[in-house]
């Protein structure tokens, strides 16, 4: 099987990914990106689907008289951040940018679309799906929700992601856990506030959140086993307005992260447990409102070996790195690798700024590897 020679597509590549960085788009806003990945897969010849998860756009393109099929998803939102990287395509909307590396990761996915719209030596269905939202509301959950895997089935489903860090061009992924659950709590303590000078008529719900934060530091540690990773984090408390006042309310933001989705149960159950029992050893009452959680991103074995051995195959033995441990991090592509068996392929940026950050920026040296191998990708499952 042929690799497509992409040197005469590349600039143009490029110049796409260039124009996606420019034009950053929070989720399920991502009105004018969704716009141009649908142009570029109907200029190529691809049955355009969009609308799913709201912005959501998927690429169908079939080869030959077999029912089998692959899909390969690429994240095109961006994230509230201010860019500082002075490039010549930086963001023109001001207060948002592509921090993630997700217009690179579109670009790719347009790329290996492009590659396949000139190859005929396939026999088979490719799905394009190019999902929204990844880092807010779930978007591979809403276009699940949509329909997508029962519009556009798919034997096996494929992601790539960026990471700073790892060297250039190098994949690396492991069988098993990728990433973490997330889950997202706003605990919110009813209390009975009062004046600061007569504390014994209030039911103080500073002292009562404080309380409930100090109890849930021994929830990894007396209630999860050693060998299971998980993490608690309350990252905001907020009450009160002055020194003097005893206010009624206080609000904690909590995040949780697990591998194992029976710890990620177990996590939540004992949140709530401990929270509920904390505040009425005070007299105070809890409101507990969950987000959308994102379970932990699990790579199917067989779906890890071949994208493993398509990646070695295609670029050589130096092309691919065992993932020693996985990421705390979350990914919502979880969503799909929950409904679809799969892999998720972390692909190497090189010594570039950090995930998030407002100097961090795509590596377009790996434009052309990310393409070639969701292309080789589809070749090695369709023939």
């Amino acid at each position: 099987m042929g690799k497509f020679d992409f040197s005469s597509f590349l600039p143009e590549l490029i110049k796409i990914r260039h124009q996606l960085h420019a034009m950053p788009e929070i989720g399920l806003s991502e009105f004018k990106t969704s716009e141009f990945i649908a142009q570029h897969l109907t200029k190529w010849g691809f049955e355009v689907t969009r609308g799913l998860g709201q912005t959501g756009v998927v690429g169908s393109l079939k080869r030959g008289d077999s029912n089998r099929s692959i899909g390969f998803r690429a994240d095109f939102d961006a994230l509230p951040i201010l860019e500082e990287t002075g490039l010549p395509y930086a963001s023109q909307h001001e207060g948002v940018m592509h921090a993630c590396g997700h217009d690179g990761h579109t670009a790719i996915l347009l790329g290996a679309a492009y590659a396949l719209s000139q190859d005929q030596d396939f026999n088979g269905a490719v799905h394009m799906i190019f999902q929204p939202a990844e880092e807010n509301f779930g978007g591979g959950k809403m276009m699940i929700e949509d329909g997508l895997f029962e519009r556009f089935p798919c034997e096996q489903v494929f992601a790539i992601h960026n990471m700073p860090g790892l060297a250039t061009g190098v994949f690396s992924a492991k069988a098993g856990a990728m990433a973490a659950s997330i889950d997202v709590l706003t605990l919110t303590v009813k209390g009975s506030g009062g004046h600061g000078a007569m504390p014994e008529l209030t039911v103080d719900p500073v002292v009562v959140a404080s309380s409930i934060v100090m109890a849930l530091q021994t929830l990894v540690s007396r209630n999860i086993s050693p060998h299971q990773p998980a993490v608690l984090t309350v990252g905001s408390f907020q009450s009160g307005s002055a020194c003097n006042i005893i206010p009624d309310t206080a609000v904690l933001e909590l995040s949780m992260r697990a591998m194992d989705p029976s710890v990620r149960v177990a996590l939540r159950d004992r949140v709530d447990e401990i929270a509920r029992f904390q505040a009425k050893s005070y007299q105070a009452e809890v409101q507990l409102d969950w987000a959308v959680g994102y379970p932990a991103t699990i790579n199917n074995k067989q779906a890890y070996e071949l994208a493993r051995d398509v990646a070695v195959a295609s670029f050589g033995e130096d092309a691919f790195e065992e993932l020693d441990v996985p990421m705390m991090g979350s990914e919502d592509f979880s969503f799909l690798l929950e409904a679809v068996p799969g892999a998720y392929i972390f692909l190497g940026n090189g010594d570039s700024s950090g995930l998030h950050t407002s100097r961090y920026n795509f590596n377009d040296e790996i434009l052309e590897r990310g393409a070639s191998f969701f292309h080789q990708m589809a070749k090695s499952s369709l023939v």
